[in-house]
């Protein structure tokens, strides 16, 4: 490889790099130099240099996770945001799908424009794809990538190592559903390409072969994942596809530098309801209905997507919305309401929705909900404008712990994620309430309930409420493994919740996660720090 060309495309970190050294979850790092490769030709002649140096690794795109994945503990950042090409178009020829192949630096808001409007930047495309993209563009049907983090700013490569997900995968599922293939550098330089249904273990038995030759053997972790929405460390199933290993692995593994994501017909109609209640009570017995707990009829029409507010989610909203002007589009929120629930249903007709919409106003009404206090949203503007609503909570969080900030340098929002089977919703809710209620922290709670998982967000005033605060979450999680749960449901493990990952699989499950990295990625270099920890 060209190492004079490599070394040319590697920076000393500058003052105007400080970007570069934190990601959302407003952890801040450290790193001697940085790069911003634009093919997996120059990735691996990056790589190689700082082999040769023994240089650790952080890779970046979007920088939107908020678990310190993507902050740097020293050595080189390879920030991949100026790959963000689209590089091909096929049709699945085992379904009612495309398969769209892009660099991972191409950000969820650029995927969701472009398949959209049927139109990509498809300068050096094989004819076989420009083919492809005629009849796409030829297509009487709408398509769509399901997976809808909170930030279209994330990046597809970070959707990719940490399986992200977002409202609709109540229904449609985490971002591993809709990879079909993608390709990886290894910290040796060498290149990986894995598709599914292609490379698969052997119970717990694996064994890879990179393009250069080298051999990857290794042996699973042992450990059992919850039956709940998890993220919480590498993912593991006996005989599974091996596309899935590298799917969540936070960059441990590999530098993801092309993945191939499944595009699937939308349907026509979508409609959302937003629904207030008096009572926390009634919005969970609410929830646990409209999902169909309990129901086994083949018939039973689920919803696409479930988020819950709580009473202290709706008054700052509403604070917001009156003293920001950022906020002053928001909906007017009804006063003195314990919870609030969105649902949204889709279907292939008017009919087939509105009388799903019907069903759920009844039980609506049942658990103390109000037609008056309810929004609907059947047109793509009104939609938005329930979307927006729901993406501006984190905004008015962060917003708040920013101005907080200024006067306690130190503070930071602690923010659970964690999910735990449907039959103990309510128990969580009574764990997180009482030991809330009794510590006089400010907090809210949101989330997305359909799957059990809230987001408690703890707001302190102090570090001394920063630090009370940890010491719940830390019990919490405890609480959230012995009833099945996962510490971790979406965000991933990244830095900052390691030690919350011991809770799941113990010290021997870390030890296995460990013994995995190395086949891949000897000696840590690669991301060092995200999951298992510092590499010993």
């Amino acid at each position: 490889m060209n190492m004079e060309t490599a070394d040319r495309l590697i920076q000393p970190v500058e003052p105007d790099h400080l970007e570069y050294l934190r990601d959302e979850s407003r952890l801040s790092g450290e790193a001697e130099s940085i790069s911003f490769p634009t093919s997996e030709q120059q990735i691996r002649e990056i790589v190689e240099l700082l082999a040769d140096r023994q240089i650790p690794v952080t890779v970046q795109s979007g920088k939107t996770g908020i678990s310190g994945g993507a902050v740097p503990g020293g050595g080189h950042i390879l920030n991949l945001s100026r790959m963000n090409r689209f590089l091909g178009l096929r049709r699945d020829p085992g379904g009612d799908r495309y398969l769209l192949r892009l660099q991972p630096g191409a950000l969820l808001s650029q995927i969701n424009e472009a398949v959209a409007k049927r139109e990509f930047a498809s300068g050096g495309w094989s004819p076989e794809s420009l083919h492809a993209l005629e009849s796409f563009q030829q297509e009487s049907k709408s398509f769509f990538f399901p997976p809808d983090p909170t930030e279209t700013s994330a990046a597809i490569g970070g959707m990719a190592a940490s399986d992200a997900s977002g409202a609709r995968s109540f229904s449609y599922g985490p971002t591993r559903l809709y990879i079909e293939s993608l390709r990886m550098v290894l910290i040796d330089a060498s290149t990986l390409e894995l598709k599914r249904g292609v490379q698969q273990a052997s119970g717990l038995r694996f064994q890879l072969e990179t393009e250069q030759g080298r051999v990857l053997n290794g042996t699973l972790p042992s450990y059992g994942m919850p039956a709940t929405k998890n993220t919480a460390g590498l993912y593991i199933r006996p005989d599974m596809d091996l596309i899935d290993l590298a799917i969540g692995s936070e960059g441990t593994l590999g530098i993801l530098s092309e993945i191939e994501i499944a595009l699937i017909p939308l349907p026509p109609v979508f409609t959302g309801v937003m629904g207030f209640f008096p009572e926390l009570a009634g919005a969970l017995q609410f929830v646990k209905r409209v999902r169909g707990d309990g129901i086994v009829e083949k018939n039973f029409h689920r919803p696409k997507a479930m988020e819950f507010f709580d009473g202290n989610s709706l008054e700052l909203l509403r604070r917001q919305k009156h003293d920001n002007p950022a906020f002053s589009e928001l909906p007017e929120v009804p006063e003195q309401k314990a919870a609030a629930v969105y649902v949204e249903y889709h279907g292939d007709s008017p009919e087939a929705v509105e009388e799903q919409i019907f069903e759920l106003a009844e039980i609506l009404s049942d658990c103390g909900g109000s037609e008056d206090d309810t929004w609907l949203a059947e047109q793509p503007k009104e939609l938005e404008r329930l979307k927006d609503f729901r993406h501006a909570l984190p905004e008015a969080i962060n917003l708040l712990i920013d101005q907080r900030r200024k006067s306690v340098p130190g503070l930071i929002k602690l923010g659970t994620d964690m999910a735990v089977p449907d039959e103990a919703l309510e128990r969580i809710f009574d764990l997180y309430l009482s030991h809330l209620n009794e510590s006089t922290l400010e907090y809210v709670l949101f989330g997305h309930i359909g799957n059990n998982h809230i987001h408690v967000n703890i707001l302190p005033r102090s570090m001394e409420d920063y630090e009370k605060g940890k010491q719940l979450y830390r019990g919490w999680a405890e609480q959230v493994v012995a009833l099945g749960g996962s510490v971790s449901a979406e965000h991933g493990i990244g830095k900052l919740k390691t030690q919350l990952l011991r809770l799941m699989y113990g010290e021997e499950g870390i030890e296995q996660m460990r013994r995995i990295i190395d086949v891949f990625n000897p000696e840590g270099r690669l991301n060092r720090g995200n999951i298992v920890g510092d590499h010993t």
